[in-house]
């Protein structure tokens, strides 16, 4: 995996200087004219594309970029394999605890039929794409970015569709991790005489999925660590402007993941559950810390995005609002709250994906923090640096940040602009 953690200083994770990245744009390169003449507005039906209505299409969305652009003819695969995965984002939020999906099927130098899985027990992606190309589908080249399945699950599998259809070559991004699949896939088209191509952009299909990919190596839900901070080095409640409207940052973090881990005392006290704003945006499971509670737990009125979504975890017997209780919502005591038994709940849950979200107040999250550093639980960090200078002299970053015995550092780390705010992003 290519994981790894991160370098805090006594303040937080704020480098030295800020790289903000350009937008990511998608282009038709010239030797592709014959492709772009029959390019048109993509419309979206259950999975599959219009196969007379199709754009490669710049992403607004997710902290993932895909640049659908060919500078050689060689590059080709890589082309309609970044393709898969532009495609393959329509369902984002959707398919867990199974993997996004695209599938892109060529000949004769043009897309003939296009695909994606769209949610949990329905087809795959390779299906879609076979139904989008029909006739056309023999001969073709199927471009898809995880190794196709090659066993009985909710579904047939897919490389009995690929071989039905008689396609001549199949190109995977990456190999499926799950050990019911693990190359199975590939050896079944190669023994029925289809050529097969294995790891063509293959970190960008990982990326895709690296909540899928760590859960299916570890069996433990994908953690990402996230909080704001002022430029000059302070942690904040708030967020960016943009950040929680549609296309902004928070609520696309918000579609992506299965669950969210807050503070009670922020909801009471600050804000209500946060909610993606994305167009028919699945809204993460809301798990509520409640530490020492001296009164009633009160919950704020549940919007339609999140209502019967939400759990709460406490360290002693907890009076709930008697408003909450009648809603049905689900009260968990411990002896002390930690980070792996709420992990292990989600897991059981079926959840691949949880962000931590250190607002409200950060005595809430000292012990949870200090265990998933000493134990790295912790796979990822967002941090918003927001553009406000605090000019205070107190320390307001959790202990947990501040008070860490060793330097850590982030791989693959990038910074963004994302509205006034800047976005840092890195793996432990």
């Amino acid at each position: 995996m290519y994981l790894q953690a991160p370098s805090i200083s006594s303040y937080s994770l704020v480098p030295q200087n800020f790289l903000a990245s350009s937008n990511f744009l998608t282009t038709f390169p010239p030797d592709k004219q014959h492709y772009s003449k029959v390019v048109q507005t993509s419309v979206m039906k259950h999975g599959f594309w219009s196969s007379s209505k199709r754009v490669c299409r710049s992403l607004t969305g997710g902290l993932i970029g895909v640049r659908c652009e060919v500078k050689e003819k060689d590059d080709e695969d890589g082309f309609y394999m970044r393709r898969c995965v532009e495609i393959a984002r329509k369902a984002v939020g959707c398919t867990s605890p199974n993997p996004m999906v695209g599938c892109v099927l060529v000949k004769g130098g043009k897309i003939v039929g296009e695909g994606f899985h769209p949610k949990a027990g329905q087809p795959h992606a390779e299906v879609f794409a076979l139904r989008d190309a029909g006739d056309l589908a023999e001969n073709s080249t199927a471009y898809v970015s995880l190794e196709p399945c090659n066993h009985f699950g909710r579904t047939p599998p897919c490389t009995e569709a690929l071989i039905k259809a008689k396609v001549k070559k199949v190109v995977v991004g990456m190999v499926d991790p799950n050990p019911i699949v693990a190359s199975k896939g590939v050896d079944k088209l190669r023994d029925a005489g289809i050529d097969v191509m294995v790891g063509v952009e293959e970190d960008l299909c990982k990326k895709l999925n690296e909540a899928y990919i760590h859960q299916m190596l570890t069996g433990k839900p994908f953690v990402t660590l996230r909080y704001s901070l002022t430029v000059d080095g302070h942690f904040s409640d708030q967020l960016g402007e943009e950040a929680t409207k549609s296309g902004g940052y928070y609520s696309q973090l918000l579609q992506e993941y299965d669950a969210i881990i807050l503070s009670s005392t922020s909801l009471t006290n600050k804000f209500s559950f946060p909610a993606s704003k994305e167009p028919g945006a699945n809204q993460p499971l809301q798990i509520l810390i409640a530490r020492n509670p001296s009164s009633p737990v009160e919950i704020p009125v549940l919007t339609t995005e999140v209502a019967s979504k939400v759990i709460i975890f406490t360290d002693k017997e907890t009076n709930v609002e008697p408003k909450t209780a009648e809603r049905g919502i689900e009260t968990v005591v411990l002896d002390r709250i930690n980070l792996m038994t709420i992990l292990d709940y989600c897991k059981r849950h079926g959840l691949c994906s949880v962000l931590l979200d250190i607002r409200g107040n950060n005595g809430d999250f000292e012990e949870i923090l200090r265990e998933s550093f000493e134990q790295n639980i912790l796979q990822k960090v967002v941090v918003e640096v927001l553009p406000i200078w605090n000019g205070s002299k107190e320390e307001r970053l959790p202990m947990a940040l501040t008070s860490l015995g060793q330097r850590l550092k982030l791989r693959n780390f990038t910074s963004r602009n994302s509205s006034q705010s800047v976005l840092l992003e890195g793996y432990f």
